[in-house]
């Protein structure tokens, strides 16, 4: 993608079958080809309303940070970590924007929101720097990654972050994915059942969207699609109501929004 050239690109199913394109003013302007390689618009149009919308891709893998940014560090009286801190979520966690999000049937304990920033991968990509980071990173979504917080305390011998964060449906991302946005301007906004709950930069990450990137392709390949949930700061909390609206917005990409259900 060429720096600076800003695009919203999406995933729907209509009439069946599954295709992509950007949004426009004037609905999806549809392409054909692969989102992450080769790919052209073929002219044609459909309405927003005309389509389903999906997870605007499907990562082989979502890596979701811990301790990634300064204000909620020292609200936590946390020390900053001097590597990035992080799991991996299922795949299984991807749900549709708009989707509602049912609470097991087996858990009655408490579950979380985080609004994040998500990077998503356009090439694969292994052990590159911090300066060339830019040219694998595609573009970036809206997160919610949500958490099974009692689960992941309930045994004191081992933090159960993958199966508290793994649970079906419970990793929301979209509407779309922004390419030739500065990470550093985007802010974050949570909105809770109409009430702002979380409002923080971006600038404010310990570790930056093109230092995440580097450090963890040394860790493992990243693929194309693969998406990188940034963190949360302040401001997470408990769903408690028996249906909860939750937004995750950001100028420039959108609102991400899902029903949660006790």
């Amino acid at each position: 993608m060429m720096a600076g050239e800003m695009k919203q690109w999406l995933r729907f199913r209509h009439a069946g079958a599954t295709g992509f394109g950007t949004l426009t003013a004037s609905g999806i302007s549809l392409h054909e080809g692969e989102m992450f390689g080769r790919n052209a618009a073929t002219g044609k149009t459909l309405a927003l309303s005309e389509v389903e919308l999906l997870a605007p891709c499907a990562p082989s893998k979502i890596v979701a940070l811990w301790n990634n940014f300064h204000a909620l560090a020292a609200k936590l009286n946390q020390p900053e970590p001097p590597e990035p801190l992080y799991l991996l979520k299922a795949t299984t966690t991807i749900t549709t924007p708009g989707a509602v999000i049912r609470r097991p049937s087996y858990y009655d304990g408490k579950t979380t929101y985080e609004g994040e920033l998500g990077i998503v991968i356009g090439r694969a990509c292994a052990r590159v720097s911090p300066a060339e980071a830019d040219s694998f990173i595609f573009g970036y979504t809206c997160v919610n990654d949500i958490t099974a917080n009692d689960i992941l305390t309930s045994d004191p011998t081992f933090p159960q972050w993958a199966r508290a964060k793994g649970i079906d449906d419970y990793g929301p991302f979209g509407p779309v994915i922004a390419t030739g946005l500065d990470p550093t301007k985007l802010v974050v906004r949570t909105i809770l059942n109409g009430a702002e709950r979380q409002n923080y930069p971006i600038s404010d990450m310990i570790f930056t969207a093109q230092e995440l990137v580097s450090k963890i392709s040394h860790d493992m390949t990243l693929l194309p699609g693969d998406l990188i949930a940034v963190g949360t700061s302040v401001g997470v909390g408990v769903m408690k109501e028996p249906v909860n609206i939750v937004t995750v917005a950001i100028d420039g990409i959108g609102e991400l929004t899902n029903e949660f259900r006790l």
